[in-house]
């Protein structure tokens, strides 16, 4: 039987204008290739956050700054800007992703759909031999 494995694959795709990104202090909602993402403006530096609060799902793009976090609507679960990493609970975490500003354009680099590559095991002869020799 034949492993398959997937493969991720990343690109960077246009999040928002400069322009329309958010004021010092403030949270939008975002979305890039399907990839909701909570777009942070913390002490005018942007960062991208997975928009879904691992709590309950609350969405992180319609909480707020402090500090240098972000803070859930529904129950005030708070996510380091940079790290994702939760105040509390230990060990609970939000996905960051890369951005970059580019020109007039925020870019966030995000996964493609999953790509199937087939993957043979160690000592799995290979098809492209002919058969008996």
């Amino acid at each position: 039987m034949e492993r398959v494995e997937e493969i991720a694959v990343t690109q960077w795709v246009r999040l928002c204008g400069v322009a329309e990104a958010p004021a010092v202090g403030q949270v939008m909602e975002a979305e890039a290739n399907g990839v909701a993402i909570c777009l942070a403006n913390v002490n005018g530096e942007l960062s991208a956050l997975d928009n879904w609060c691992p709590h309950r799902r609350g969405p992180l793009g319609q909480g707020w700054v402090e500090g240098e976090s972000v803070v859930c609507p529904w129950h005030s679960w708070v996510f380091h800007a940079k790290t994702g990493v939760a105040e509390y609970p230990e060990n609970e975490r939000v996905e960051v992703f890369p951005l970059k500003v580019e020109g007039e354009d925020v870019l966030v680099e995000v996964a493609e759909a999953p790509v199937a590559a087939e993957a043979t095991g160690a000592g799995e002869e290979s098809s492209s031999e002919p058969a008996g020799e």
